[in-house]
């Protein structure tokens, strides 16, 4: 009979950690934002899944600059770069922002998402090493298609949010196929806001060639011993849009108490 009693616990804890059934407080700030994306929010520690919008969670999209994160992880373990602090030297050309307009050393590039450093990162990688690891690391569809240095903008290489989140928590719990020095500088360089209370691990993105064109935010929170993993992508139809990206994946944060 205990037997029994656990096993039906059990289920009831699988149909609870993998329920698709939108909060209605996230649907109120998305339709507050009038934006129409995909959120999802997975805990660590109750492998507990919340979405929103789970239909399109399971969409794939171009990762855009979301795929540095993978960049910066192969790069680092095939050493075409040393660590986080080797400089690369700006090429001279203009790219229209001065932020990108400068030297470059991994930690700097990641955090203004500077796109000239991290084609060049993936031309040193070359095509076959990059096919090898996303085949290893099984990242979204693993096809690249276009070239060496835009195809993660371009090409044929598709993830979803869903997807997103689990090479997260593989990434998180350093379970990806890279040495665990190398994660620890990627998940170091992605702090984008660190509190007394909490600190955010996050890349974003934006994909310019479709109509709506998306935009990407992915990362996790630590707070305390806790983790929560989230992804969320989003149509942009105007420049405006880019900025809901983060207001968003914050009142959701702030909605489920993980944030203040």
């Amino acid at each position: 009979m205990k037997t029994i009693f656990i096993f039906i616990q059990a289920l009831l804890f699988v149909a609870c950690s993998f329920t698709r059934e939108t909060p209605k407080e996230w649907q109120t700030i998305f339709e507050n934002n009038n934006a129409n994306g995909t959120f999802v929010l997975y805990n660590l520690d109750t492998q507990e899944y919340k979405y929103y919008n789970s239909l399109r969670s399971d969409s794939a999209f171009i990762p855009a600059s979301t795929f540095k994160i993978l960049n910066s992880l192969i790069a680092l373990e095939t050493n075409v770069i040393k660590d986080e602090n080797e400089i690369i030297k700006w090429d001279g050309i203009d790219r229209g922002w001065d932020k990108w307009n400068r030297d470059q050393n991994m930690k700097s590039a990641i955090a203004v998402s500077c796109v000239w450093f991290y084609q060049e990162l993936a031309r040193r990688i070359g095509k076959n090493r990059m096919q090898n690891w996303l085949n290893k690391v099984k990242y979204g569809n693993r096809q690249m298609g276009g070239k060496i240095d835009n195809f993660w903008l371009q090409g044929n290489l598709r993830i979803s949010a869903n997807e997103q989140v689990k090479f997260l928590e593989k990434l998180v719990n350093n379970n990806l196929p890279f040495k665990k020095k190398n994660m620890e500088t990627v998940k170091r360089i992605m702090i984008t806001d660190s509190t007394g209370n909490y600190i955010v691990h996050s890349k974003s993105g934006w994909e310019t060639k479709t109509n709506p064109q998306i935009g990407w935010l992915v990362g996790y929170v630590e707070k305390g011993n806790s983790k929560w993993i989230f992804a969320m992508n989003m149509d942009i139809v105007k420049k405006s849009d880019l900025e809901l990206r983060k207001k968003i994946t914050y009142d959701i944060l702030r909605d489920e108490k993980i944030i203040k």
